[in-house]
């Protein structure tokens, strides 16, 4: 698999995870791991502003907001990588948003560059560090928190316990996957055990864009999240409808971030592609547009009405889940932008019902 290095090196231990890194290799229950010693030595690590009530009227919940443990932070910091926002979030700074627009529950995930910097060895512990501090933040007090937990992918065989670790132990409300692996989409074949461990679970799987090998730094002066990001989520879907991979795995509830990207745009071109591909048309015998409106799509930087006019076309309101892209973007940005767009019954599901309805752990609003 050809991947950046550049960009991701290999990890090494920080003194700031030592604790919590030293239970990888057990077989802890989630009792023992979040309220024993092992739960002391994560307690340390989280704010107990953790345990704060969410406002009285509190009832949205954001599926796409970033967290930054310790450990991440760290070595975030040794490389030299990292955007402001993330080396500076704390859990205090996340409940103050969600105080400010009323949400009551954040599922937190990692961002780019995620836990892999080109050694597959490497990325295990970092991974695991961060979901157990995840998987701590949502556990504790008025659990304000859920988690999608993070995979130390391309490392097949890693993955794959981890999964069984967040889901079965930790009791994470999902996975959290990148777009893209190296020069990988998740529905290339090599990526297949995976997928189908996902969809024998019928977990919950909400992925993230990243910049693809192919296309950094194409345009000086333009960030890769201002084109990229839409673009490979874009190549994800078309992945995994145009592989059989979606077909095959209809047990996986994918959430896709920023409105599924630029495919709204797209659609005709994605229905119309089985019309002249026959290999197209027998990787998606349902339907492009019935596998598109199965997915579930996000809100994060695109509560305008011009994305949310194009989602709409494709799929109901009853497959789009409100996600603010914290700590880049606001929950109110996102709540008054929503509110122009849509009336009172529709923000009910968009800002809660829908979510609440995927990840039944939640607590009710």
């Amino acid at each position: 698999m050809a991947l950046n290095t550049n960009r991701r090196l290999a990890f090494r231990g920080c003194t700031c995870c030592d604790e919590t890194l030293t239970l990888q290799g057990s077989r802890l229950s989630r009792r023992k791991l979040l309220g024993g010693a092992a739960g002391l030595a994560l307690a340390s690590l989280v704010s107990p502003l953790a345990r704060a009530q969410a406002p009285a009227k509190a009832w949205i919940v954001d599926v796409h907001h970033h967290l930054a443990p310790p450990a991440y932070i760290a070595d975030l910091t040794k490389r030299k990588l990292g955007e402001r926002p993330t080396l500076e979030w704390t859990p205090e700074k996340s409940l103050a948003d969600m105080d400010n627009a009323g949400v009551a529950t954040a599922i937190l995930s990692i961002t780019t560059p995620g836990v892999w910097f080109g050694d597959d060895a490497a990325a295990v512990p970092l991974a695991r560090a961060c979901n157990e501090y995840g998987a701590k933040l949502a556990a504790d007090g008025a659990r304000r928190f859920g988690m999608f937990a993070t995979l130390p992918l391309p490392n097949i065989d890693a993955s794959l316990r981890e999964i069984e670790y967040a889901l079965d132990t930790l009791k994470v409300n999902g996975i959290g996957l990148f777009t893209s692996y190296g020069d990988k989409w998740l529905g290339d074949p090599a990526l297949a055990p995976v997928m189908d461990e996902l969809n024998r679970r019928k977990a919950v799987v909400y992925t993230h864009p990243i910049d693809a090998n192919c296309c950094r730094n194409l345009l000086a002066g333009v960030p890769g999240p201002v084109i990229e990001y839409g673009t490979d989520t874009t190549r994800t879907i078309a992945s995994l409808l145009f592989t059989g991979t979606a077909s095959r795995c209809p047990d996986v509830k994918f959430i896709f971030s920023h409105g599924g990207g630029t495919m709204p745009f797209l659609i005709e071109r994605f229905v119309r592609l089985p019309l002249t591909s026959k290999a197209a048309a027998e990787k998606t015998p349902e339907g492009v547009t019935a596998l598109l409106q199965r997915f579930h799509y996000d809100t994060a930087q695109v509560a305008n009405p011009a994305a949310m006019a194009a989602l709409t076309k494709v799929v109901p309101t009853s497959q789009i889940l409100f996600g603010t892209d914290f700590p880049f973007r606001t929950a109110r940005d996102h709540v008054d932008g929503l509110k122009q767009i849509f009336d009172e019954a529709d923000l009910r599901k968009i800002g809660s019902d829908n979510a609440r309805a995927l990840l039944p752990r939640l607590q009710p609003a």
